[in-house]
């Protein structure tokens, strides 16, 4: 798997648990590398840690070798060296957290959209998701990502997101396949695809009864437009504030009925459907 890199705003013990959950790095992948795609704080907690544990801890270790306590003792020395090592990623990482911020707020509709990069795409339905209160957990690097490219986790449940920046072409129902049975494998709460464009009448069919939801280019302008700071940019959709479904906790999701006499229209609906059937209008007012 691909280095992943976790994205939680806070820096909380169960946050920093969530980051050493997943496996990390490809094996070419420097420290350094490791440490830009991490948040700020977790540069600034490790290196605080490590100046406690060479200036206070470790000259305290016990040792019957002259030279292994020599060594020991001198540790203190070398503290602050290591701590400002491993500080300067944190503005790299700070720096990289605001531009992600901008991208999104700077989007001004579909077409801004698909404008962008497959990474710059990726980037963007992170810091959506971000905002929507996820722990966001994105892939890092350029080699199979194994049919997911972003890992959300709240309130316990774990969603899997394939990004598809494909313009010209639909979404066929070899990728909801392929993300559906990674969601299976890693007993997620329910997978997401999303893109920029729309989804063949095959692929929406595979989906219906699953806990799959398929974003097309509509429902993806709608929900960056929902998620930007208020005054920049963006689309002029309602912003809503969506709490936890009622029912079961579970976060509501953005999606569209395919059919019926409300086909075409968007709603909220919980994102482990169909064991729970939820759902809330979008509020147009």
């Amino acid at each position: 798997m691909k280095l992943i890199h976790l994205c939680c705003q806070t820096p909380n013990a169960h946050n920093i648990q969530r980051y050493w959950k997943y496996p990390m790095a490809k094996k070419n992948d420097s420290i350094l590398n490791l440490s830009t795609t991490v948040p700020w704080w977790v540069s600034v907690i490790v290196s605080f840690s490590v100046y406690i544990l060479l200036a206070h801890v470790v000259p305290l270790i016990p040792s019957e070798n002259p030279l292994v306590g020599g060594v020991l003792k001198a540790t203190p020395a070398f503290a602050p060296i290591f701590a400002f090592v491993l500080l300067i990623p944190a503005p790299i990482s700070a720096m990289n957290a605001r531009r992600k911020r901008k991208l999104l707020d700077n989007q001004r509709n579909i077409e801004t959209i698909r404008a962008l990069s497959w990474k710059e795409f990726e980037e963007l339905v992170a810091e959506a998701y971000r905002r929507k209160g996820y722990c966001v957990i994105e892939n890092y690097g350029s080699g199979p990502d194994g049919g997911v490219d972003i890992r959300l986790e709240k309130n316990g449940h774990l969603h899997l997101v394939q990004c598809k920046q494909w313009k010209s072409r639909k979404i066929g129902v070899g990728v909801v396949r392929e993300i559906y049975g990674v969601m299976v494998a890693e007993d997620a709460s329910s997978a997401i695809v999303i893109t920029s464009g729309i989804f063949t009448q095959e692929a929406n069919n595979f989906a219906t009864g699953k806990s799959i939801d398929l974003v097309d280019g509509a429902q993806l302008e709608l929900m960056i437009g929902q998620n930007q700071d208020s005054g920049q940019g963006g689309t002029s959709e309602p912003k809503q504030v969506v709490s936890p479904c009622p029912r079961c906790g579970s976060e509501l999701v953005l999606r569209t009925a395919r059919q019926g006499p409300q086909a075409g229209t968007s709603f909220y609906g919980c994102s482990t459907f169909p064991k729970c059937r939820h759902t809330e209008p979008v509020d147009t007012g």
